[in-house]
């Protein structure tokens, strides 16, 4: 089904240069875009959302002057940006450039987000589009509302088909941070990939009973944000974008515990964990300086040895059929 070029497995995602959590000079964003092509990488993800254009905008600035055949670039829809010079502060990002989010789950919506952001990205192209938060942890009780205008006719999956067709973009499909919309989604439509926050972790692998076999049926891939679970396998203090709970903190100091008795960095296991799946494409950790994207890259490259995956499904901290690295896919 891939209709656009291949992407590289490790790849950065956009959120810190959006400002999440704290701010990012122009400078730092600049460098870290500069830091992740220097490391072979070059997938990048952005979306309209991350700092209301902020991190689309850098991501331009950073990319412009290079050949645009040499990576692949992915945004998001669902959301309009419209002029506000109060701007927008949305949680977890910090800042907000002079516009409102408006969301909209519309053919014509979607077309329209899509054009604002290549003049944000100020690039001729955008490679993979997904539907951003389309899922029922963002909208809750207005969920079924909107995945019903996004899924029907003149909705969203159908503007992003024909947007494919007329060559605008080269794949689409879902940015969410649950399942079930992607399973619902490839029941319904036409999509060719996926972003997936935060499901298939060292924390949790929902995605291994349903999701991912379908996608191998149908031809479509997996990209896995937030691999650190929100910086949490990282060292940090939030999961999912908050605080994490007492369950959260005890199974991972039980991971620390495992990777320690081998002599594990726990955040190599959880870079590199996800992105043994054979549907999974690539695993995209933000980063908001050159320093974590240089550390992310190293990460990716250690090898880690084949007795600390099988003690962490001896200990039942991993499924038994989960694909591990360094396995014959």
């Amino acid at each position: 089904m891939q209709r656009y070029q291949p992407i590289t497995q490790l790849g950065l995602g956009g959120t810190g240069l959006g400002d999440m959590y704290h701010t990012t000079s122009d400078e730092a964003a600049r460098s870290t875009v500069d830091a992740a092509w220097e490391a072979g990488i070059r997938y990048f993800d952005t979306a309209p959302h991350y700092g209301t254009g902020l991190s689309e905008h850098r991501f331009g600035q950073a990319l412009r002057s290079r050949a645009r055949h040499e990576y692949t670039l992915s945004t998001k829809v669902g959301r309009v940006l419209v002029p506000d010079p109060a701007g927008d502060i949305a949680p977890p990002f910090v800042s907000s450039m002079p516009f409102r989010r408006v969301l909209d789950f519309t053919a014509g919506g979607a077309r329209r987000a899509v054009e604002d952001s290549l003049q944000r990205l100020a690039l001729g192209s955008i490679d993979i589009v997904y539907v951003h938060d389309l899922s029922p942890d963002a909208f809750g009780d207005a969920y079924e509302h909107h995945f019903r205008i996004a899924a029907g006719p003149g909705g969203a999956f159908e503007g992003l088909v024909r947007m494919r067709e007329e060559g605008i973009i080269q794949g689409w499909g879902l940015g969410v941070n649950t399942v079930e919309p992607c399973l619902r989604a490839l029941q319904q439509s036409d999509p060719d990939i996926f972003l997936l926050a935060g499901r298939y972790t060292l924390m949790e692998t929902t995605p291994l009973e349903r999701l991912f076999p379908l996608c191998a049926e149908r031809g479509a891939q997996v990209v896995l944000g937030g691999p650190f679970n929100s910086g949490f396998l990282a060292g940090g203090e939030h999961y999912d974008y908050v605080p994490a709970t007492p369950a959260h903190r005890a199974r991972r100091e039980h991971l620390r515990q495992v990777a320690a008795r081998h002599g594990v960095d726990l955040a190599a296991a959880a870079l590199q964990f996800g992105a043994a799946h054979p549907v999974v494409a690539a695993t995209i950790p933000g980063a908001s300086s050159p320093q974590h994207l240089r550390r992310n890259a190293a990460l990716m490259d250690v090898r880690l040895p084949a007795q600390f995956w099988q003690e962490l499904v001896a200990e039942s901290l991993l499924p038994a059929d989960a694909p591990l690295p360094g396995q014959d896919q």
